[in-house]
């Protein structure tokens, strides 16, 4: 049975599946993709809840997963789902919270930062770019691609990124890429993820138009300076998408910018190093939320 609620935000409404005791501090949680859902995340991220310090809220970002898939195409824009954070916040009576994007929903998160500084209490960019300019790196990275029996597979996933029709192939894209996004692309927990990581809806509509569309777009390495918020980056060293020295920009750009690079990890920092990745994003809300 899927538990979660959908909540009223301007012209739509957002899945969110909440976990953790209803007085503890909010972490809204953005997942990546685009076109997936907050299953992306799994069970990763819960021992956050394990002590009642932290309420997790998973949302599924605009027309994806469970959320209402009925808001007009020119809707699908970073803007508009910053913009969706906020009123999500004010919708579920928020006083205090903090966000926590992934991939994808880092552009989101970060967007959110530059929009509306200080709204947030905390923000955290795991993996993720403050400019688009970054992503000309992955062509690269897809032609020298190892092992090289892998190389085709990844290669063609990202291309059908721009023709996928169907919920299933959308899954099947996501699997036969997932490798990429490893350090090792044969890491024996790439199969145990999808496992964890099973029920997701996703929106083969949402991932086409923004693979057509630099993924958003995203811009705002000009305007990092008028973050007001603590932001901790988080990077992987071999990630293949964002790198680390994207990461390492974006930090020293941001005020008030706490960067840790996580040296086993490519993209998939949550599932390659799940234990360091829980104590790191525990603390930096600690001291946050203490502030």
């Amino acid at each position: 049975m899927t538990e979660g609620q959908l909540v009223e935000v301007g012209d739509t409404k957002l899945f969110v599946d909440e976990r953790g005791a209803p007085d503890a501090l909010p972490l809204i949680v953005l997942h990546g993709g685009p076109g997936c859902d907050h299953h992306m995340f799994g069970d990763y991220l819960d021992p956050l809840t394990a002590d009642g310090r932290f309420r997790l809220l998973l949302v599924d970002e605009r027309c994806q997963g469970r959320s209402d898939r009925s808001a007009p195409i020119d809707t699908w824009t970073i803007e508009q789902m910053t913009s969706d954070i906020t009123d999500l916040a004010e919708s579920m009576n928020l006083e205090r919270y903090a966000v926590l994007g992934h991939s994808f929903g880092s552009f989101l998160a970060l967007q959110h930062a530059v929009s509306f500084p200080g709204a947030a209490n905390a923000t955290i960019v795991s993996a993720g770019v403050a400019s688009a300019r970054w992503f000309g790196l992955v062509e690269e990275q897809l032609a020298n691609f190892e092992p090289v029996e892998l190389r085709q597979q990844v290669s063609s996933s990202w291309a059908n990124e721009l023709s996928v029709r169907t919920e299933s192939d959308a899954e099947r894209l996501l699997m036969d890429q997932m490798p990429f996004h490893f350090r090792d692309p044969r890491d024996p927990r790439i199969d145990e993820y999808f496992e964890r990581t099973a029920g997701a809806v996703y929106a083969p509509d949402v991932l086409r138009h923004f693979a057509e569309n630099s993924y958003g777009g995203i811009d705002v390495e000009e305007q990092l300076t008028t973050v007001t918020q603590p932001v901790l980056v988080l990077s992987g060293r071999y990630d293949r998408t964002c790198s680390v020295d994207a990461g390492a920009l974006m930090a020293e750009r941001l005020p008030d910018a706490e960067f840790v690079i996580f040296e086993e990890s490519a993209h998939m920092l949550f599932v390659e190093e799940p234990e360091r990745y829980i104590i790191t994003v525990a603390d930096f809300l600690t001291n946050a939320f203490s502030r």
